[in-house]
């Protein structure tokens, strides 16, 4: 270990080491409070200033996280919010929190990861460890990132230090903060390794040490892909069970009971989220690059994008049973976030759903209680803002479509004022049968 290795280890062990975290949204801003609950001073940079001005005066622009949180941040005089890419020069470790989305053609968007990564180059300094957060692909910390910080001049695993760590946020779950949730550590080199061991055994429960970046790439991929490929095979599970008449969220608590060798998973209308969506598609690139293709994964990928499709079939034959058509029809859905109790919309298939049940005529309002404005998405653009889930809203929609089951919902109401309801994640269930009114059709 170099001399300028031994003195950040030191600052480290102290806890006198600056952390700096680029990406100040779902990922960062949690890392930013187990960092500052490890004892490290933040400095915080994000490139929307308007997420630099939430923080200086403690106004919230994520629901799970709490007012609470933005309040104490406000407060706390050991974290700095910039937007001033300059003021990364006084962090001794700077670590990326950058979304890694995918292109029109279901290739890596690296933007985000180069961006950044050209940023921290221009104030790189001896003595800085670089980590890297965002999922991505094997090989990306060493080959993509290390030759831009490497054009600074200084010596990679000698004057400064790069590492990979990835994100395994799970918002608005109790419970997991992220200085619960257990972390991998691969540097490019044992050094770096060493280094960012160090830091994360500070601020997490527990940090494992891997042998390269690259198994820490890998490993996250291969959470995610088992993620995608078991809600793949639910999904198809339901399609099929449903036609046999059989309830497939039966099948899985009856399955659950077993005390190994299995794990439940739960259908849905589609797939949501930064991680599942898009994740499997890294690998399934990179792949490519050696001569292999990902059977596999490609066909989770298409199950689980066709179930948007399979939520429009079953609404239509569930309207017509009602002797109505999709075409004109009112249909009120419920839940744009991809997950209940989050205000996240990423990658929701609720976005999708609405412009096919637009695309077929119908005329389509939604509520959600955490998103009152549909925002504008990547691929999605839906003018509407979030209607009250009053008896006569509920009463004037032909169908009810469930497509996120929030808590804040009063699903009892539904079962009383609405005529008809589909619902994609079996949150009637809660209703009494003796407090139902409405026909439940599940999808």
């Amino acid at each position: 270990m170099s001399a300028t290795a031994r003195e950040l280890m030191t600052k480290i062990e102290a806890k006198t080491a600056v952390i700096g975290i680029v990406g100040l949204g779902y990922v960062g801003l949690p890392l930013v409070k187990a960092i500052r609950d490890g004892g490290f001073p933040v400095i915080g940079f994000d490139v929307d200033q308007r997420k630099i001005d939430a923080l200086k005066t403690g106004t919230r622009y994520i629901l799970h996280l709490g007012y609470d949180f933005f309040t104490n941040l406000k407060a706390d005089k050991q974290f700095t919010p910039t937007a001033h890419p300059a003021d990364l020069s006084k962090a001794d470790l700077v670590i990326l929190c950058v979304p890694t989305p995918l292109g029109r053609h279901h290739e890596p968007d690296l933007t985000y990861v180069l961006e950044s990564t050209k940023t921290v180059a221009q104030t790189l300094r001896k003595g800085q460890l670089v980590v890297l957060e965002s999922t991505t692909y094997p090989g990306t910390t060493r080959d993509e990132m290390q030759p831009i910080l490497d054009a600074r001049g200084l010596k990679c695993g000698d004057e400064y230090f790069l590492a990979y760590s990835p994100e395994r946020e799970d918002p608005g779950s109790i419970g997991r903060s992220a200085q619960h949730i257990p972390k991998l550590v691969g540097g490019v080199d044992p050094v770096a390794t060493d280094l960012a061991m160090a830091f994360y055994s500070q601020v997490v429960k527990e940090a494992h040490r891997v042998s390269s970046a690259e198994v820490a790439e890998s490993a996250k991929l291969l959470e995610n892909i088992y993620r995608a490929v078991n809600i793949a095979l639910v999904n198809e599970m339901k399609i099929v069970l449903t036609d046999m008449n059989i309830d497939v969220w039966e099948v899985i608590a009856a399955a659950s009971t077993k005390p190994f060798g299995f794990q439940p998973f739960y259908p849905g209308p589609g797939l949501g989220g930064h991680c599942i969506p898009i994740d499997p598609f890294y690998l399934t690139w990179k792949a490519r690059e050696v001569g292999r293709t990902t059977r596999f994964i490609e066909l989770a990928g298409e199950i689980n994008t066709s179930m948007p499709h399979y939520v429009i079939e079953r609404t239509q034959h569930a309207l017509n049973e009602h002797s109505k058509s999709l075409k004109g029809a009112t249909v009120l859905a419920l839940g744009i976030a991809y997950k209940k109790n989050i205000d996240d919309p990423r990658e929701s298939p609720s976005a999708e759903i609405i412009e096919l049940l637009r695309d077929r005529g119908a005329e389509v309002s939604y509520h959600d209680p955490h998103l009152p404005v549909f925002p504008s998405m990547r691929k999605h653009r839906i003018d509407l803002k979030s209607v009250a889930l009053t008896p006569a809203t509920l009463a004037a929609a032909d169908c009810v479509l469930i497509l996120t089951d929030h808590d804040a919902v009063d699903y009892t109401a539904i079962a009383q004022h609405a005529k008809l309801v589909v619902d994609t994640r079996n949150a009637m269930t809660r209703v009494p049968s003796n407090q139902m009114r409405c026909e439940v059709i599940k999808a």
